[in-house]
């Protein structure tokens, strides 16, 4: 369940609405919260100067980096996309570098795939952030455009193309609004056709080669999923793998013959591993099996070369094989980050995309053939120097009860006096994801100002094993919680952070997280700062978007149990949002598809009873995270002066 993603703020806006307000209908419409105090209004997005000490955090959200990009079928054009507008738009430039030519100018873009002869790409947008898409399809001049599916209430998920990209599969709750089913759809007309029905989360991925084939993902919790094989064709359904204890299989590659597909896999094994499977053998044969994780893989289209990434202490590392004469590859070198790879369909190409603590993101393509490498697309810096950016230390250390945690943590290079830096510990969203070392805007513009940031990794975080990734499922979940505790024990043992001046910040998943850990242990943080997160179990489980749903059964527990249910009240922070004392800030998004924004509204009211200072910021015109730039500023400029004012951080750091 992905239930993801300042200067100075007058008092007055920290306790708006704390004493003596009228309380909001509990059945009121998510655009009737009767607060307008409580409804941002958009700032200007103009940054302090260049070289400022500290600089305006608008300057670290101007940073851009290059996300999604993906080269051509022959290799000469890149996409990608780039929020230089204010919100995610599709660009495209010369492999070779050159000047960008912008092709979308509408609603924030999603996701886009090339069409497989490169005349143009598929791309999606949804409304306002409610994760409901259309599809268009645009040519790669950006001249002519036209929509292939229509928005609907329905959720959809793109497949892939078939090999000439005359039809695509894709999966789409359309039928019930609960279950994802498989339809085909034409690219030219956009006549779709149900060719599977899934129950929960039945997800259509890569499409054989010259063939009718079409793997299927089932999920079976966060962390794993069953596969199976649709013959789109026929409408024959095959079960690949199911195994008695689920595992993960994904990032398929298919053989340009068609006859066998690569993948990663941690069937039987602790760590995900590269793996082959043969579809005649129908047999899986492991490949690489490293101690790490391995990440992401991509094949030529030749079928000549496998890349691949191994996940090692959350910085990528590159790998690659030429299968025709068995050699290793030597892999260019490239700043340290988390890496992702994929090949051009029809040359010897490789994209590769670097994300860094020093490295916003930038995009190199590597030709295997020449050797040479290239840097057709960079990050905007916004006049901010990378070598004052913090790389973080990777650190290991214990739970109370025995299991071994890990954090990256980032300490200021300037303190303010003498005195120990003030830390936020940072919870990432998932919970199956994990805190790596790329660019945040807001870590580095916290510990420019002097304050340290612990961006924890605790039980229930991949990319330390499965069994790591499953010790908070179900009724172990508040074990979780209480690592966050942990972690601020060991900070204050290790003793270079103030861990009396502490606040713990998370979104998504990562918001529960916060609501929870305020209500279950409120003498731990001075402050929290919630992001989208869940206040109620019993109702955000109910009201889950069909995605979520799908994964929810096995990660949290049927909600329609009695015994479930039970659990899931107490585990609530609403039931315990009698106890938190600590000032906070709450965002969340109106037309939020994950987690209702009333999951927020019920806690602020609960806790503004209290009297608690609580800063609220209900975007009418955001989702499950803040994608427009003007919101972004305005969230993160008003996140900013909460903190520092409760950690106390109020003098600039020394030269």
């Amino acid at each position: 369940m992905i239930r993801h993603i300042g200067l100075a703020t007058a008092c007055a806006l920290l306790l708006a609405g704390c004493d003596g307000a009228k309380a909001p209908d509990e059945t009121a419409a998510p655009g009737d919260w009767p607060y307008a105090q409580d409804i941002p209004q958009p700032e200007s997005v103009t940054p302090g100067l260049a070289g400022e000490s500290p600089v305006d955090i608008v300057r670290f959200l101007m940073v851009r980096g290059i996300r999604g990009a993906s080269l051509a079928p022959d290799g000469r054009h890149l996409a990608y996309l780039d929020t230089v507008t204010g919100k995610p738009q599709l660009w495209i430039v010369d492999a070779a570098g050159g000047w960008p030519q912008q092709l979308t100018f509408g609603a924030a873009v999603t996701f886009y795939r090339w069409l497989p002869d490169g005349s143009g790409l598929l791309y999606a947008a949804d409304r306002e952030g409610n994760e409901r898409e259309a599809y268009w399809v645009i040519s790669a001049d950006g001249r002519h455009e036209r929509q292939v599916l229509d928005y609907a209430d329905a959720f959809r998920a793109f497949g892939d193309f078939n090999e000439d990209g005359s039809r695509f599969v894709y999966s789409s709750t359309k039928r019930n609004g609960r279950d994802f089913d498989v339809y085909v759809a034409d690219t030219a007309s956009g006549e779709t056709r149900l060719v599977h029905e899934g129950h929960f989360g039945y997800f259509a991925r890569d499409w054989q080669p010259g063939g009718s084939h079409v793997l299927v993902s089932e999920t079976r919790g966060e962390d794993g999923n069953d596969l199976h094989l649709l013959d789109v064709e026929t409408g024959d359904f095959e079960t690949l793998f199911a195994p008695e204890v689920s595992a993960y299989y994904g990032d398929f590659a298919w053989a340009p013959d068609g006859a066998g597909f690569y993948l990663v896999t941690d069937q039987d094994r602790e760590f995900r591993a590269l793996a082959h499977y043969d579809l005649a053998a129908r047999t899986l044969e492991i490949i690489e099996a490293p101690e790490h994780d391995v990440d992401d893989l991509a094949l030529s289209g030749d079928g000549r070369y496998l890349v691949w990434t191994t996940n090692e202490g959350g910085y990528s590392v590159l790998h690659g094989r030429d299968l025709k004469s068995g050699t290793a590859l030597t892999p260019p070198d490239l700043p340290p980050g988390i890496y992702g790879v994929r090949f051009a369909t029809a040359a010897p190409r490789l994209v590769i995309s670097v994300n860094g603590p020093q490295v916003a993101g930038d995009v190199y393509v590597w030709d295997l053939e020449s050797g040479t490498l290239t840097r057709p697309a960079a990050a905007t810096m916004a006049g901010i120097d990378p070598d004052r950016l913090v790389v973080p230390e990777s650190l290991f250390f214990p739970a109370r009860d025995g299991v071994t945690l890990h954090g990256l943590l980032y300490l200021p290079k300037e303190t303010v006096g003498a005195e120990k830096p003030p830390v936020v510990v940072s919870v990432h969203g998932g919970p199956t994801a994990q805190a790596r070392p790329g660019f945040r805007a807001v870590t580095q513009y916290l510990v420019g100002r002097g304050i340290a940031v612990l961006d924890v990794n605790v039980r229930g975080s991949t990319g330390f094993g499965k069994t790591y990734a499953r010790l908070d499922n179900q009724r172990l979940r508040p074990n979780a919680v209480r690592d966050l505790v942990d972690a601020l024990a060991f900070l204050g043992r290790d003793g270079r952070v103030d861990a009396d001046r502490a606040a713990v910040m998370g979104g998504s998943y990562g918001g529960y997280m916060v609501n929870a850990v305020l209500g279950s242990y409120p003498d731990a943080f001075d402050a929290g700062v919630s992001f989208v997160g869940v206040s109620d179990w019993v109702r955000a489980l109910e009201e889950a978007s069909p995605a979520l749903k799908a994964s929810d059964r096995l990660e949290y527990g049927d909600i329609t149990d009695p015994d479930d249910r039970a659990f899931f009240a107490e585990l609530s922070p609403m039931a315990r949002a009698d106890r938190i004392r600590a000032p906070m800030l709450v965002e969340h998004g109106a037309n939020d598809p994950r987690d209702p924004v009333t999951e927020s509204d019920r806690l602020v009211k609960a806790v503004r009873a209290n009297g608690v200072p609580v800063t609220y910021l209900r975007f009418p015109d955001e989702g499950h995270g803040v994608r427009k730039l003007a919101n972004r500023v305005t969230l993160y400029r008003r996140v900013a002066a909460f903190l520092e004012e409760q950690l106390g951080v109020t003098s600039e750091p020394e030269d």
